[in-house]
């Protein structure tokens, strides 16, 4: 059984026990996380394609941590203008694990 959910405008496909890194959510480390934007859910028997959303299908997961990703270096030059900027960024990232399909 799989599930192709949104979340924060990017689709994932997930399994049960899936451990995955979504953009950033707002929530403790440890606690349960319901996803309501299901587009699609496949069993062994059929697969129901939501428009746009599959209605009554849910996905939870627990948060396991919240992470950084590597560094990125910004670097902007202009040539014999004698200006340089040199800045980095981390983009934050939260690991979750997949615990049920409803």
């Amino acid at each position: 059984m799989y599930a192709v959910i949104e979340i924060a405008g990017s689709q994932y496909k997930v399994n049960p026990a899936d451990k995955l890194y979504v953009p950033k959510l707002n929530s403790e480390i440890g606690s349960s996380v319901k996803f309501d934007k299901v587009l699609l859910v496949a069993d062994d028997k059929a697969i129901k394609v939501g428009a746009p959303v599959v209605s009554g299908a849910s996905v939870e997961a627990k948060v396991l941590a919240h992470l950084k990703d590597e560094k990125v270096i910004v670097f902007k030059k202009k040539k014999r203008k004698g200006y340089r900027v040199k800045r980095g960024h981390r983009q934050q990232y939260t690991q979750i694990e997949i615990t049920s399909i409803a």
